[in-house]
């Protein structure tokens, strides 16, 4: 899977909003090449909570691990949340990385090197052996980024 496959997929999810900040933009340069996924169906960047899903393509500061600085190299994560998280990582969020996690690992589902502890999953530059795996992961965020805006929103119903 491509950066752009992975971009085209999640924005055309119902009620997603893609962030892709870049040169003019007022967005910080560090950000620039990289993608924010919100669910949004107004299509407005919430004021409250993250994205439920990013690309990024390089380092950022506190998170090298996996080492985005090599050539052609990006990272896609995923806010998976917690029963997610323990299917894939097999251990629980705050419980600490397994022996051997290797976060610089190529087409492998690993706990986000930063973010793990909060339910995050990650794969860097997804293949063959993570594309559908990474599809569901990406539609489960969706799925949960949506119920927690639906919960969040007040009901339209009785406002006439």
């Amino acid at each position: 899977m491509t950066k752009d496959e992975i971009i085209t997929f999640v924005g055309g999810l119902d009620g997603v909003l893609t962030l892709a900040p870049g040169p003019g933009d007022g967005s910080p340069e560090l950000a620039w090449g990289d993608a924010f996924f919100y669910y949004s169906p107004d299509g407005v960047v919430p004021e409250t909570g993250q994205p439920f899903a990013t690309v990024v393509t390089k380092n950022y500061p506190g998170d090298e691990a996996s080492g985005l600085d090599r050539p052609g190299a990006y990272r896609v994560n995923v806010a998976a949340g917690k029963e997610t998280f323990v299917r894939w990582a097999r251990r629980a969020p705050r419980d600490p990385a397994l022996a051997g996690e290797d976060p610089g690992a190529v087409d492998t589902v690993i706990a986000h090197p930063v973010y793990g502890s909060l339910g995050w999953l990650a794969v860097v530059n997804p293949g063959p052996r993570t594309g559908e795996a990474l599809r569901e992961l990406l539609r489960t965020a969706y799925r949960l980024a949506r119920s927690r805006h639906e919960r969040r929103t007040p009901s339209e119903q009785g406002r006439d």
